[in-house]
């Protein structure tokens, strides 16, 4: 189960430090592309599977926008013996890394972000707490 927040910084040429928790659970090579609200979805192997069955299970004429999103800005990544992964140019643009990232574990995926969109989405969430019970309620939680 990948859980936790993490506060870690990229380097100038991509790089950052992979959380060790996190490496236990997503081993050497994982997968990583774009996300929702401009975040970077990362994978272990096994869910990344999962979703390519789906993905790939889609028709042409259905599917072909939410392929190209997913399959077009895929990589895999492998961990250094420093325990960094390089995350491409076109990700982090997407993504707007720069310096300050913050990691954060979702179970069967992570997911990670510019520091300060996560800062902005997680406390317009976390203030309002009606809106976190009612969506709850909808999902019977």
């Amino acid at each position: 189960m990948l859980k936790g927040e993490f506060q870690h910084n990229i380097d100038l040429k991509g790089r950052m430090i992979v959380p060790a928790k996190f490496r236990d659970e997503l081993g050497e090579n994982f997968v990583i592309t774009k996300g929702l609200d401009n975040c970077l979805f990362v994978f272990p192997p096994s869910e990344w599977d999962k979703l390519n069955r789906q993905l790939s299970e889609l028709s042409l004429s259905k599917g072909r926008e939410i392929q190209r999103f997913f399959y077009g800005s895929m990589t895999e990544c492998e961990v250094d013996k420093q325990g960094r992964i390089l995350i491409p140019q076109n990700l982090r643009e997407y993504a707007k890394l720069e310096k300050d990232i913050t990691i954060v574990g979702l179970d069967r995926r992570a997911e990670i972000w510019n520091k300060t969109n996560w800062d902005i989405h997680n406390d317009r969430f976390i203030q309002n707490t009606d809106a976190v019970a009612l969506q709850m309620e909808e999902l019977g939680i």
